[in-house]
């Protein structure tokens, strides 16, 4: 590895990993999905532990989809924060968070879980996100974006090409897969996501949403 440093933080009922990545250009926030605390813990940390008088980058809070457990802790995030994060999520995920966030994420909790109360009793409001991102968008000067639709329609991996390190989200996991029987998954679209993943470089490694990480190689069926 080079100066860039990759946290874990494992975090909310659902064991999602917020990965925490650090470069000379951009501090980014991959799915913030619950547990604020601890998340807002590991960057203050990160913060400190650059030299006096040296710049902290940009920070962007960097969603690979718009699924409640991705995103729980966002608000609490941003008032620790205020005015210095942007979010960044696929234009079409935005409708997750923002104004619209609310009836979205309990469309999709009463598929995946039968139940929303769980909503009710988390939700916060949401801010919308300050960037769209699409196919090809550069998040610094090292993120790629990847967009892998199947899962939801605007899931994207975050790829930094020069550390052969790419963030998943929920489309590829350590001996599985993302689900697609929520609203709006398909899974033609997730086989073909698959498919584009499994043609990339065999040792790069892979960090999901959930679980351990993995490299490409050792998830081609």
């Amino acid at each position: 590895m080079s100066d860039k440093k990759i946290i874990q933080l494992v975090v909310g009922p659902l064991a999602t990993n917020c990965w925490i990545y650090s470069a000379e250009d951009c501090t980014a926030i991959i799915d913030p999905g619950f547990d604020p605390e601890v998340i807002i813990a590991a960057l203050e940390k990160l913060m400190v532990s650059f030299s006096i008088g040296q710049r902290m980058s940009p920070i962007y809070i960097l969603l690979t989809h718009g699924h409640i457990d991705h995103i729980g802790a966002i608000p609490a995030i941003m008032e620790a924060f205020p005015g210095q994060i942007q979010i960044a999520i696929h234009g079409l995920d935005k409708d997750y968070i923002g104004p619209t966030g609310y009836e979205t994420q309990k469309v999709n909790l009463k598929v995946a879980f039968g139940d929303t109360a769980f909503l009710d009793r988390i939700w916060k409001g949401m801010p919308a996100p300050d960037i769209l991102l699409e196919e090809g968008s550069i998040i610094g000067s090292s993120l790629h974006v990847i967009h892998l639709p199947g899962h939801s329609p605007g899931s994207i991996a975050y790829w930094d090409k020069e550390e052969g390190v790419l963030f998943s989200g929920d489309v590829l996991f350590a001996g599985s897969r993302g689900r697609t029987n929520l609203p709006l998954a398909n899974e033609d679209d997730m086989l073909k996501s698959l498919d584009r993943l499994y043609a990339m470089d065999g040792n790069i490694k892979v960090c999901p949403g959930h679980g351990n990480s993995t490299t490409i190689k050792q998830e081609i069926k």
